[in-house]
């Protein structure tokens, strides 16, 4: 799967929202500023979280947008789903909707799988997570296993 940037900026966004706290209005201009998201982007992406319910936006003295619900009850992948749709399709598909014959029969089950693991991982990982920085343990499992193994082939990250 690919985390488009839309789906990054519109999780760092949400983060920006969870952070400033219960009903806190932030302008999307600070929003832009805190993440460094053009805010030209940035607006089509709140525009889509109005409308999927998961932001409000106030106009007027004091405008600016906030959560729609608690930081406790909006997961990452209720973010995603917003603005980039399901989670895990082949071709525009659900694996539900798929066949395939022969030595590629067991594909379908391999989609089944990897759309699980995306939602044990994405569905569980709340905005209250990621402002408090306490992830969930099985996350905190796959993200050490991941690091141990690019460690193990003498490979590095940079985040920037």
């Amino acid at each position: 799967m690919r985390i488009s940037a839309k789906s990054d900026n519109a999780v760092r966004a949400m983060a920006e929202l969870a952070a400033a706290g219960d009903g806190a209005l932030v302008r999307a201009e600070d929003i832009a500023a805190a993440q460094g998201i053009p805010v030209t982007f940035l607006l089509g992406i709140l525009r889509e979280l109005r409308v999927a319910h998961l932001v409000r936006s106030y106009r007027g003295r004091g405008a600016g947008f906030a959560l729609a619900r608690s930081p406790e009850a909006i997961t990452i992948a209720d973010v995603i789903r917003a603005v980039d749709g399901p989670l895990a399709n082949v071709r525009g598909l659900s694996p539900d909707e798929l066949t395939y014959r022969g030595s590629a029969a067991p594909l379908r089950e391999v989609w089944f799988a990897v759309r699980g693991s995306l939602r044990e991982v994405l569905e569980q990982v709340t905005l209250a997570d990621l402002v408090r920085t306490e992830l969930p343990a099985n996350v905190r499992f796959w993200a050490a296993r991941y690091t141990a193994e690019q460690v193990e082939r003498g490979w590095t990250a940079s985040v920037s």
